[in-house]
């Protein structure tokens, strides 16, 4: 018995559409984050990029449960002496990037490194509904309806 492992000749790539609206950001970033690495294929391998190529849209519509829209917090270092810098989740949603909250969780799931980096090439986030890529006819991946839990109204 052999163990398969893919080649880059044998990978192929679809595309994947996914609406985020009312979407909870956690689940969202789970399957987005397997979708990428490809884990959904049965010829998965782990050392190479044979994940999907993924469209988030409606990424500023998406829901956090619980307290996290005010108690969620996003550091970052301007790089001077005393230059540490924080914005909560819910601030950075309000403001001009949405769409920054979406790619930080999904990059978190991703492996770090040089494979995580080539797989986070794959994925294409929008605050809003519009997106680029009609001529690659992506596949619609209708999330919210998967499991009553993806999906927050209130």
């Amino acid at each position: 018995m052999k163990t398969y492992s893919a080649r880059p000749s044998d990978i192929e790539k679809s595309w994947v559409l996914i609406d985020a609206e009312e979407v909870v950001l956690g689940r969202l970033a789970a399957e987005v984050a397997n979708l990428l690495r490809g884990k959904h294929k049965p010829s998965y391998t782990p050392h190479m990029d044979c994940g999907d190529n993924v469209i988030v849209i409606n990424a500023g519509k998406v829901k956090l449960t619980g307290k996290k829209l005010k108690d969620k917090i996003y550091y970052w270092h301007t790089g001077y002496p005393g230059g540490i810098k924080q914005r909560t989740a819910g601030e950075v949603l309000d403001g001009d990037h949405p769409d920054r909250v979406v790619r930080k969780a999904i990059e978190r799931m991703v492996p770090s490194g040089p494979l995580g980096r080539q797989q986070l090439k794959n994925l294409r986030v929008y605050a809003g509904s519009e997106h680029p890529h009609e001529a690659q006819s992506p596949r619609v991946l209708d999330f919210a309806a998967r499991n009553p839990k993806n999906r927050r109204t209130a």
